[in-house]
């Protein structure tokens, strides 16, 4: 279906199964809104498990021609793919305000990482092959081959569609896998249905990725315990992730899981008090605070704490707040009721438990204002809770021992940063956060494409970018060759 264009009001009412769109036929239906306006953008098919068999199907069908193919084949259909972003840059950023309410900053951020995401696959492709070690066996020369994994299960969040899709369908295809991506029901278009469109006219071979949207509860076991697939990559909840890696697991698929988080920002009294606020500012406010990886609780040492709940009450209160279509406003909407209720649930209960409500704390419809909560503690409900709203509780401590501690309560370890003057009190503050990723004088919204990205505890399992992906999407082979004739003991 060549006509089929790149915006998110285009013709999607389609799934994408081994190189062909599949009409809804007789399927249910799936609305998608524009969370700005609440108004209808397009319909896609509620994919049923019979779809997702296909899928599986035709993914595992595809895989062995794909994987023997020239890792220079290979990289064509990606840098192909690259081309493809950098033509329809103006249109993919329209469709990811358009489907998930991103601002113009947060929209261009996704788009760029998306595009290093596809630059980096380009060298994966070459790390495939053999390389020799040693023996202690008399005449045995050994071979290690990194292989292909096999069928690549993705299942994609709402907040980052574009770019947490390509981060693992990009790698997977490089590396000789093929792809089977159900994206988030929310954001089907630009999560999933366009990486099909973009894929599919990079000249990829039928069968290497296939798409079937529909709900979670209908499809989300299926396309986690099918019997065809190897590695389940799973972005979103805890919860939910935990459910999809037991799945996967009871096949003996490998789970490649990024969870929630809880994410501390600590501000030390000898820190550069405006260049903390200017990072708080984006770490807490981008996209509404719906990233797993943004600050979640301020942590400020009680001798700046006054001027700095000051400043960032100063500084949320001016952010321009309206349709993401618009590129004067920062502030876009929540992605649905649910969350946004949700949130201001968490904002409530901490304003009765004590905290003080500074700025913000209101909605118009799905428009959550920038909230400031001070005079909050590490135990209440927005800063306990990932909050997953633009809501900054600000928490004061007293030593570098208390902050640590205050940090480490939670049972996510995904990201965090720290402030301060003294560039080894940073390093030992940033050493004793219990996360996967944390930043010194920045604030945690950070993904690199030539960098590990992931977490500890109940924040995930494996690594996403960098040589790390390398082991989530490939499998080592041992091959010996015995040389010489081998002298047995009987």
């Amino acid at each position: 279906m060549s006509d089929r264009d790149f915006t998110a009001d285009g013709d999607w009412n389609a799934l994408y199964i081994d190189g062909e769109w599949v009409e809804a036929g007789d399927r249910d239906e799936l609305e998608v809104t524009n969370p700005a306006t609440q108004e209808p953008i397009t319909t896609v098919p509620a994919g049923t498990e019979e779809d997702v068999n296909r899928a599986y199907e035709a993914a595992a069908e595809a895989q062995t021609e794909w994987a023997a193919k020239p890792a220079e084949e290979r990289v064509d259909v990606i840098k192909n793919a690259l081309g493809l972003l950098d033509d329809h840059r103006d249109e993919i950023l329209e469709s990811l305000a358009v489907e998930s309410g991103s601002a113009n900053a947060k929209a261009f951020a996704e788009w760029q990482t998306a595009q290093g995401m596809c630059h980096h696959a380009t060298g994966l492709a070459d790390q495939l092959g053999t390389k020799e070690q040693d023996s202690f066996i008399p005449g045995k020369e050994n071979e290690i081959e990194r292989i292909p994994a096999g069928v690549v299960g993705v299942i994609s969040p709402w907040n980052f569609p574009f770019n947490l899709s390509m981060r693992a369908v990009a790698p997977a295809l490089a590396l000789g896998n093929a792809v089977v991506l159900k994206p988030a029901s929310p954001t089907p278009v630009t999560g999933g249905l366009l990486l099909a469109k973009i894929f599919d006219e990079a000249g990829l071979p039928n069968g290497l990725l296939n798409v079937v949207t529909g709900h979670g509860s209908d499809i989300g076991d299926r396309m986690a315990e099918h019997p065809e697939l190897d590695v389940m990559a799973f972005t979103g909840s805890t919860e939910i992730g935990k459910r999809v890696a037991s799945k996967a697991a009871e096949n003996l698929a490998l789970p490649a899981m990024e969870l929630g988080g809880n994410n501390p920002f600590v501000v030390t009294d000898d820190a550069d008090i405006d260049a903390a606020i200017d990072s708080a500012v984006f770490g807490s406010f981008l996209h509404q605070g719906q990233i797993c990886i943004s600050i979640n609780r301020h942590i400020v040492h009680e001798d700046v704490y006054d001027e700095y709940v000051e400043k960032l009450t100063e500084r949320a209160a001016g952010l321009p707040i309206g349709d993401p279509t618009d590129r004067d406003n920062v502030i876009g909407p929540i992605i649905d009721e649910g969350q946004r209720d949700q949130m201001l649930d968490y904002v409530e209960s901490t304003v009765e438990a004590g905290a003080t409500l500074e700025t913000g704390g209101d909605h118009d419809g799905l428009f959550v204002e920038p909230t400031v909560l001070s005079d909050a503690t590490n135990d209440m409900a927005a800063a306990c809770n990932e909050h997953f709203g633009p809501i900054a509780p600000v928490i004061p401590y007293s030593d570098d021992e208390e902050a640590i501690e205050m940090a480490n309560d939670t049972e996510y370890g995904l990201a965090g940063a720290v402030h301060a003057g003294d560039m080894d009190r940073a390093r030992e503050l940033a050493d004793s956060i219990e996360a996967g990723m944390v930043h010194i004088n920045d604030q945690p919204i950070n993904e690199e494409p030539n960098v590990p990205f992931g977490g500890v505890k109940e924040s995930g399992i494996g690594r996403y970018d960098g040589e790390e992906i390398l082991h989530e999407l490939t499998q080592t082979k041992w091959v010996s060759v015995q040389e010489e004739k081998r002298q047995y003991p009987f």
